[in-house]
Order: C-alpha cells, then structure tokens, then sequence
C-alpha cells in the first residue's frame, strides 16, 4: 500500500513540476505579445478634430530552413547589432556590440533556436554572462485603420535589466533584419 502512495505523490510531483514549465509556444506568444500596441486618441478643440493612431502587431516568425534566420539584425536608434550566422550544418553563430549602457561586444553561447525563439548566454569581453532570450517576430506598423501597414521582420527581446539613454528607459528591443 506504501508504495503505491509514494509512486502516486512521485507522479502528482512531476506532474506539478512539467505544467509550471512554459513551453516554446507560451513564451514565444508572451514575447510576441509584448511588442504589440494600439492607440487609438480622437481630440476635438475648437471645432478642430485632430486624431492619433497607431497599431503595432507582432506574431513569431517560424521558418522552416533554420538558415534563413541568418543576418545582421540592428537597433539604429541605440547603436545595437546582432549578427547571426546559421552553417550548412546547422550550427548557429551569433555576435554583436551595443553603445547603451556602454559601449561593448558580445557573443552569443549556447544557442539554441526552437521555433522562433532564440536561447542563449550573452557573454561579453569581459566574461560577465547574462541569459539572453528573444523571439524572430513578423511585425506590421498601421498608421490608421484602413491602412494596410509596413512590416518588417526582426529579433524581439526583452531585456532583463532595462537601459536608459537620453532620458528614456527601454524595457524592451526590436533588432530590425538589415541584411542577410
């Protein structure tokens, strides 16, 4: 009788433990979901009707050839780039530099692509390391409702200590695919 009470609580243990994790889709979803944003503002003063929107939709980008995710993937307005590297035997490469918080270079260990999310340790010159997780997004602009939008493709991440430049504090990065 004890054994079947001890392997019961084993099994409702393990149970437990594999439904707290997040699967690959869950976290690509949340990750997607943080670069999404709508606003939508009407103002009407003195006769004059004035009307702001703005629509930004984010889906992960799964591509089937892992080497398709190749290409230098750059933030302009910090200065930021990661430059991705897939061989014909699909190990994957990545490095980059970025000017905020400081101006410093990285390389990207242990990494692994599931789906469309990215997994890695980023480790800098110095050999400090930090978990790096980001997710290669499809994400379409619209500038009113009846606008059809720009999209662009690039690498989504959210930063787990957010930096601050010129009065701004990024909790979040969207690396745009420059070139292949």
């Amino acid at each position: 009788m004890r054994i079947v009470v001890v392997i019961a609580l084993f099994v409702v243990c393990a149970v437990n433990v594999v439904s707290q994790q997040p699967s690959t889709q869950t976290k690509m979803q949340a990750i997607a979901a943080a670069f999404n944003k709508h606003k939508n503002v009407v103002k009407e003063k003195h006769g004059v009707r004035t009307e702001k929107y703005k629509d930004v939709r984010s889906e992960p980008l799964v591509k089937h050839n892992i080497g398709d995710y190749s290409g230098a993937y750059e933030v302009a307005d910090l200065g930021s780039v990661i430059n991705i590297q897939v061989a014909s035997d699909g190990r994957v490469q990545a490095s980059g530099y970025e000017k905020v918080p400081q101006s410093r270079t990285f390389r990207l260990e242990d990494l692994r692509i599931e789906g469309a999310l990215l997994s890695a340790s980023k480790v800098y010159q110095d050999g400090t390391a930090e978990p790096f997780e980001g997710v290669f997004l499809k994400r379409t602009d619209r500038t009113s409702p009846t606008d059809a939008g720009v999209t662009t493709f690039g690498l989504g991440v959210v930063l787990r200590t957010p930096v601050e430049q010129n009065g701004l504090t990024h909790e979040k990065l969207f690396y745009q695919l420059k070139w292949l």
